[in-house]
């Protein structure tokens, strides 16, 4: 799914590249102007405390953000409050071939399974991914309002977010042939999630932090760590790039 937007978003600004030069040289149309930005952040994922066995692999666990955002300047500051609606899309590998499932049918609690007994030979990777919709809002400061596509700018604020789809992915190999499969379940991962985030940056690029407040499962109903439920939480760090 991160693979298909991030080409949908190529094409898209080299579609809107090719129009952008016709309208030049023809110069019978103005370029649409759009209120508001595109934002688009890529990032890597952390666990913060999580259990030895939630061990990740550091390219392979990253986020896909796309958001619209509207920036409401605060009077003729150099402040403005910046909300936004959009998709987070985050993918956890384990770089031990480990397996998130129920240890049986009855468990209540999922834990994280050695490949010797998850059930498929020759595992070569395996993978967690949750699916967002969310709300961000931040309190921005711009260096020169007026000018924000080649200002200096810095924001602080938060996102809530609910899990609309959650499922592991598998890469393991047989009889010399390599397969696939997917497990959709939600794993007791907790639905509804908030955090702060922090950016920094200059004109439509800049770097930005999220961490979670909330544990990546529901307390008391995920993973254990020495026969003791650990709710760890996430972080994410990366790049962002915004359309004005």
């Amino acid at each position: 799914m991160i693979k298909k937007l991030a080409c949908i978003v190529i094409l898209s600004g080299i579609s809107f590249a090719a129009i952008s030069q016709v309208n030049t040289a023809t110069k019978k149309t103005a370029r649409p102007d759009i209120p508001g930005a595109f934002v688009l952040e890529l990032g890597l994922n952390r666990g913060l405390s999580a259990p030895g066995d939630f061990s990740l692999g550091l390219w392979g666990s990253r986020t896909l953000n796309v958001y619209y955002q509207y920036e409401f300047r605060i009077l003729k500051s150099k402040f403005s409050f910046v909300p936004g609606v959009g998709f987070s899309m985050e993918r956890y590998k384990f770089k031990n071939s480990y397996v998130l499932d129920y240890a049986n049918a009855t468990a209540p609690e999922p834990s994280m399974i050695a490949p010797a007994n998850a059930g498929y030979p020759s595992i070569k990777n395996s993978k967690l991914i949750t699916n967002y919709f969310e709300i961000p809002a931040e309190i921005r400061f711009t260096l020169n309002p007026d000018d924000p596509a080649r200002s200096f700018k810095i924001g602080v604020g938060g996102r809530i977010g609910y899990l609309f789809d959650s499922f592991t992915k598998i890469k393991y190999s047989e009889n010399g042939e390599t397969k696939k499969i997917k497990d959709k379940q939600d794993f007791n991962l907790t639905k509804i999630r908030y955090g702060l985030t922090g950016r920094i940056g200059f004109g439509n690029f800049s770097l930005f932090g999220y961490y979670n407040l909330t544990p990546l499962f529901e307390k008391g109903k995920g993973l254990k760590d020495s026969g003791t439920f650990n709710d760890f939480n996430t972080m994410t760090i990366g790049i962002s790039l915004a359309s004005f």
